[in-house]
């Protein structure tokens, strides 16, 4: 979660991957196995040796936030589903539950701990004494339990809900709209102690991982909008204008779809931030390396291409820091329909990309490799599996993925009947019938747009009326607006990308009742191999290993979702900025970062 990415929160969202912003930890080159695509390694902090400067931490941290549209505001990650969101309110921390360390693994000092009790099939989540919003309130037992009610209610706005979900007593229920309530929710403090147990029906491994798609990683503040009809709550005043948080900082000003600024939340349960003042800007993707050489920003927090890289690599006040990135942009085929009765996604055996032989044929065509290396300068990499290797214990290095092959696309179409007939240029389907096929894709960068270019040729080459849909690349949101309908018909095949979860299980993007599965995939030996993900044999991590590399190749074999490229998430960093680290085990975010110097160098 792509500039223009859908985000996971506890599974995925729409936008750019973002930063994490800081930590003054040592130095540590990206992991090879990662990278395994890259030409370039990076560093994944800057160990800036100047001493911070008080004067200096009285001004403003100046990020840029690159996009082409404005953001949405929705501060709420349980009803959030754009990167861009996650990106402009992160300095309120958004509310997060629990400490990681390197490998995403949930560690205690966090605003709440987790302990997990296999024997009686039960979570506790104990939140701090002294955790605060930062409107003074305190972080209740209920303020743990209230997002699965806005995730899981029938009148949400929420796309996080999948099958996982059921997990926890009750909600099967709950989400049906049998039950008012989660009976799988006890609280041995009472609502507003502490302590809340969740009782499942059984535990998975993923769950000792941040991300994990049976618990959810935030709070929300119940007390302050359980006035709100949950289906009206992404459009609210509290959700929108006056939103509050748990994090180093609390919102200063909202500038809708344009800026964010902070100032220091004096609730904060932890240190302290040393930096009076956070401004967060969106900068068109066109403008963003101007804006760095011109000394605007301190650092980008999401959205920068390998062109980036190109004219900002050599600046001397900048350093650039980054990591393999936990996202990927990839291909979606339209393939069916989400019944919004049963929350089931529908395969549609007559859909216009149903032949599976015409959707391997698009891949083969196009040269992703030549794309990749003439504008992603070492950044990005043509991506062969729909796992990332920053998952390197369930990363397949082995698979094949769609290398340029023209002879073998058009041996494909010619096999499965789609041919040129009566003198077209065109191909015709099997039937006879004209071919137009609606390519989907996002306004982006001119180099982006030119990379989009070569698609359509490539296909144009193969024989096949590719056009974009509505005629031209489309604004984000709606082009988001577009895919995530139940049912549509504009968009055939479209270029997308994932913000992740930072664990790899796959229920809630391409699971049966994922509302992200937006090409709405469903067989079932992929319901099979997602649920064995996480069943009572995954607690063999040889199996659980083999699991994931046995869905990345069926994925690959049945080409409705294929990932296009994976790439680095970094940035520049001005070297009047301290304490900026990437890495997950960086629990402090922006407590530690300070300023050298109050102007940018």
């Amino acid at each position: 979660m792509v500039k223009n990415k859908l985000v996971l929160s506890a599974m995925a969202v729409l936008a750019t991957l973002s930063l994490a912003a800081c930590g003054n930890k040592k130095s540590s080159a990206s992991s090879s196995s990662a990278e395994a695509g890259a030409s370039v390694k990076l560093l994944d902090n800057y160990n800036n040796p100047a001493k911070a400067n008080a004067a200096a931490n009285n001004g403003t941290l100046k990020i840029a936030e690159a996009n082409s549209s404005p953001f949405q505001g929705i501060t709420d990650p349980a009803l959030a589903s754009n990167a861009e969101d996650s990106d402009v309110f992160a300095p309120g921390g958004e509310g997060a539950l629990f400490n990681q360390d390197k490998n995403y693994k949930i560690i205690n000092g966090g605003l709440a701990n987790l302990s997990l009790n296999r024997k009686n099939n039960t979570a506790t989540v104990t939140v701090r004494p002294n955790a605060k919003w930062s409107n003074g309130m305190k972080v209740t037992a209920r303020d743990v339990e209230y997002p699965y009610e806005v995730i899981g209610n029938k009148a949400t706005t929420s796309q996080q809900f999948s099958a996982d979900f059921n997990d926890i007593k009750g909600m099967a229920a709950y989400h049906a709209g049998k039950a008012k309530t989660i009976s799988g929710f006890t609280y041995p403090k009472g609502q507003s102690g502490n302590v809340v147990v969740i009782h499942f029906n059984h535990l998975t491994p993923s769950m000792k991982f941040n991300g994990n798609s049976f618990m959810w990683g935030y709070v929300e503040p119940y007390e302050y909008i359980k006035n709100v009809p949950i289906a009206k709550l992404a459009a609210s005043k509290q959700i929108r204008k006056d939103p509050i948080f748990t994090g180093p900082y609390k919102l200063n000003k909202v500038v809708e779809g344009e800026s964010t600024t902070w100032v220091p939340n004096p609730d904060f349960y932890g240190k302290q931030p040393q930096i009076k003042h956070i401004s967060i800007n969106v900068v068109s993707p066109n403008n963003i390396d101007k804006a760095i050489q011109s000394k605007k920003y301190d650092y980008v927090s999401g959205g920068l291409q390998g062109t980036d890289y190109k004219q900002l690599k050599s600046l001397k006040n900048y350093h650039i820091v980054g990591s393999p990135a936990l996202s990927y942009d990839y291909f979606g085929f339209n393939l069916g329909h989400f019944d919004t009765k049963t929350g089931e996604n529908v395969m549609d055996p007559k859909a216009k990309m149903a032949n599976k032989n015409l959707r391997k044929a698009m891949l083969y065509a196009l040269n992703l490799d030549q794309v990749t290396k003439k504008f992603g300068y070492g950044m990005s990499w043509r991506a062969n599996t729909l796992l990332p290797p920053v998952f390197q214990k369930y990363y397949d290095k082995s698979a094949k993925g769609y290398p340029l092959n023209m002879k073998k696309a058009k041996k494909l179409l010619n096999d499965a009947g789609y041919k040129k007939r009566n003198g077209s240029k065109w191909r015709s389907d099997p039937d006879g019938k004209a071919l137009k096929i609606n390519f989907g894709v996002m306004s982006s960068s001119a180099a982006n747009e030119a990379t989009y270019q070569d698609y359509l040729q490539q296909w144009h080459k193969l024989g096949l009326n590719v056009q974009y849909t509505n005629g031209k690349p489309m604004e984000m949101n709606s082009f988001y607006d577009t895919l995530q309908k139940p049912k549509q018909n504009k968009m055939d095949v479209w270029l997308g990308a994932w913000s992740l979860s930072s664990e790899p299980s796959q229920s809630q993007l391409y699971g049966e009742t994922a509302a992200f599965n937006m090409g709405h995939f469903v067989t079932k030996k992929n319901t099979k191999l997602i649920n064995a993900m996480n069943d009572s044999t995954a607690w063999n991590d040889a199996k659980r290993t083999k699991t994931f590399k046995d869905w990345q190749a069926y994925m690959n074999e049945e080409a409705a979702v294929v990932a296009q490229k994976f790439s680095y998430a970094w940035t520049p960093v001005n070297k009047r900025v301290k304490g900026f680290n990437v890495s997950p085990a960086n629990n402090e975010v922006y407590s530690n970062l300070t300023l050298t110097s109050s102007k940018l160098q």
